[in-house]
């Protein structure tokens, strides 16, 4: 009998997707969630937020409440898996990953707005993060979680060279425009809003160079920075792609080793069904990919046949054996066939 602290970590896996309790309950998350950052922005509005303050009270209340209870869930039956299997340290590990992070910031604000005084509009946006718990339950956030995280030395590497050249650039302004516009670029520090807006393209024109040097400058950082701006944009969109590509693969191999006895029973339909939601691949697209191979293991079965075909073919006209390949006379290889 399976017992209590693994059902939970069952229906609380977001990759059994085929639990339909679990699939009941991620609904009802999400739409909580939902729900928790819509009455975040309504109480933005004056007239909502003194109409109805008792009604977003209580329904903060009793979402603080079911997000702690999945959060104390979580982490009770995190040691089902192999990766938190120790009583305490496995625990202790998953309350450090992002996720469990996450679910540990959404519901923090309430607890310490109950025992230290701290601004209520801080608290409220502090709030809107529980939009993040989303995540777990997005194939596109977690692949874009994915990819930063595989991507984070070169993305690193390209913002490392990007703040560099913004300090280079608000320093050399600064000495260039401090004389003759010393209350826009009055510090280096002033200037670097200057140079972040030219960089990244915005240029709002509330700080522009009025010397020689400086608009010299600020065509040079200008042309420069197209190439250097745009660079962590391009690694995240190479790793997109090599992401997507990997999830595809992975997806046809599993296609393959099912499609090994040519067909796909009941079993295998629904093992590639649930890799296929948990890799968020869609549904046209596994079809695709379903289709070609059957086609292509078609294509290399008919190849195969055709080959024997032609190999028995070429030993009737040239009388040999298609085994040994030693030459026997057709009507004698006739007799033995009979006589075997």
């Amino acid at each position: 009998m399976i017992s209590l602290r693994r059902r939970t970590f069952e229906i609380l896996d977001v990759g059994k997707k085929q639990d339909r309790t679990g699939r009941i309950i991620d609904i009802l998350l999400i739409l909580l969630i939902s729900l928790n950052v819509l009455s975040v922005i309504l109480e933005t509005l004056p007239a909502l937020d003194n109409r109805y303050q008792g009604f977003f009270n209580m329904f903060e209340l009793v979402s603080v409440i079911i997000f702690s209870v999945e959060y104390i869930a979580r982490v009770w039956s995190a040691a089902e898996s192999h990766k938190y299997a120790h009583p305490f340290w496995g625990r202790l590990r998953y309350m450090l990953t992002p996720m469990a992070l996450i679910d540990l910031i959404v519901i923090l604000p309430f607890y310490l707005g109950m025992f230290v005084s701290a601004d209520l509009r801080f608290m409220r946006v502090l709030r809107l993060l529980r939009v993040f718990k989303l995540t777990r339950y997005s194939s596109s956030m977690s692949l874009l979680l994915q990819v930063l995280q595989r991507e984070s030395r070169s993305i690193g590497a390209a913002l490392f060279v990007l703040l560099m050249l913004i300090i280079v650039a608000s320093s050399l302004t600064y000495f260039a425009e401090h004389d003759s516009q010393p209350e826009l670029f009055s510090s280096i520090p002033a200037a670097m809003w200057w140079a972040i807006v030219t960089m990244t393209t915005v240029g709002y024109g509330d700080v522009i160079p009025v010397t020689v040097m400086g608009k010299v400058l600020a065509s040079i950082i200008s042309i420069m920075s197209l190439g250097i701006v745009a660079l962590p944009a391009g690694l995240l969109a190479s790793g997109f792609s090599e992401a997507l590509r990997e999830r595809r693969r992975i997806y046809e191999r599993m296609v393959n080793h099912a499609l090994q006895d040519g067909k796909v029973d009941d079993i295998e339909h629904k093992a590639l069904n649930q890799m296929r939601e948990s890799l968020g691949i869609s549904h046209e697209e596994a079809a695709h990919i379903l289709n070609a191979n059957q086609a292509r293991q078609m294509e290399q079965t008919i190849e195969q046949d055709l080959e024997q075909l032609r190999q028995e073919i070429d030993a009737v006209v040239h009388n040999k054996c298609p085994n040994c390949q030693h030459e026997v006379h057709w009507l004698e290889r006739r007799k033995r066939d009979k006589e075997s």
